[in-house]
């Protein structure tokens, strides 16, 4: 909506009504930052999760960021 601030998140539940999300965590911490080159980002459940990055260019998923070719603070990783 270009104000910022909102996330949009549409979750997927399996065929017997089951959780599609298992494990959310959140990497960096006030008191612990994780910084990760391109090389280095997670690939969480052999790239069926998702890693979620801050970067310069901003907020971006893993993949997008080895497409861009960034690294950056790893906020969480949804498995």
């Amino acid at each position: 909506d270009g104000r910022g601030g909102l996330i949009r998140i549409d979750l997927k539940y399996g065929p017997d009504g089951s959780s599609g999300i298992q494990n959310i965590d959140r990497v960096s911490k006030a008191g612990r930052r994780v910084y990760a080159g391109v090389e280095e980002l997670p690939r969480p459940q052999q790239g069926l999760g998702i890693v979620i990055v801050t970067t310069s260019q901003g907020v971006m998923s893993d993949r997008a960021c080895r497409t861009a070719r960034l690294g950056g603070e790893v906020v969480a990783q949804v498995c």
